[in-house]
C-alpha cells in the first residue's frame, strides 16, 4: 500500500498532463472562416480562460513530474523538511478547482453560443425568406444564410476540448484525494 499511493499520484499525474496539453491544442486549433475573416477560439474570453486553465494545469502537473518520479522510486520526499506534502495537498486542491472552472466556462460558453448562433441564422433565414416573398430586392451576397455546419463544428470542438479538460480536472481530483492520504501520518486507516 506504501509503494501504490505514489505510483497512482504519479499515473493520474501523467493523465492530467496529457488531457490538458490535448485540450488546450484542439482548442487553439479552433477557427473557421466567416465571410473572408477568420474566427479563432480566442475571439470568445470564455475560450481563452479554458485554455489558460489547460495551461496551468499542464504546467503545475508538469512541475510535479520529477519530484512524483523520485517519490515513488525511492518512498522518499526529494524535499524532506515536510512542506512537499503540506505544497501537494494545498496546491493539487488549488489546481483542481482551477481545471473545473474552465471546464464550466468552455461548457456553459459552447452550448449557450452555439444555441445563440442556430438561434440567429434561423432569424436570417426567416428575414431572408420574408424578404424574397414580399419581391424586395434582395443582395444575397451581403445578408446570405451562413452554412451552420462550420459554427457547430467551431462549437462542437471547443465542447470537445472542454470535455477533455474534464476528465484532466477528474483526474487531479484524484491526485488531491490521494495526496490527502499521504499527508496524514502512518496511523489509521491508510497507514
Amino acid at each position: 500500500m506504501a509503494k501504490a499511493i505514489p505510483a497512482l499520484v504519479l499515473v493520474f499525474r501523467i493523465f492530467t498532463l496529457v488531457a490538458c496539453v490535448v485540450s488546450g491544442l484542439l482548442l487553439a486549433l479552433d477557427n473557421f472562416t466567416d465571410d473572408g475573416e477568420k474566427v479563432h477560439f480566442y475571439d470568445i474570453i470564455s475560450f481563452r480562460y479554458v485554455l489558460c486553465a489547460a495551461a496551468i494545469g499542464a504546467a503545475y502537473s508538469l512541475l510535479q513530474l520529477p519530484f512524483n518520479i523520485y517519490y515513488t522510486c525511492t518512498n522518499k520526499r526529494l524535499i524532506r523538511n515536510g512542506c512537499m506534502p503540506n505544497f501537494d495537498f494545498y496546491s493539487d486542491k488549488v489546481v483542481t478547482l482551477v481545471l473545473a472552472s474552465g471546464v464550466g466556462a468552455g461548457f456553459a460558453a459552447a452550448f449557450e453560443l452555439k444555441k445563440a448562433f442556430k438561434l440567429l441564422l434561423a432569424v436570417i433565414a426567416f428575414a431572408q425568406l420574408a424578404a424574397q416573398s414580399a419581391d424586395y430586392d434582395v443582395d444575397n451576397t451581403s445578408t446570405s444564410v451562413q452554412d451552420p455546419s462550420k459554427y457547430n463544428h467551431f462549437f462542437d470542438m471547443a465542447i470537445i476540448s472542454s470535455g477533455i479538460l474534464l476528465v484532466g480536472a477528474v483526474c487531479m481530483a484524484v491526485v488531491a484525494i490521494l495526496t490527502s492520504i499521504t499527508r496524514t501520518s502512518n496511523s489509521g486507516f491508510f497507514g
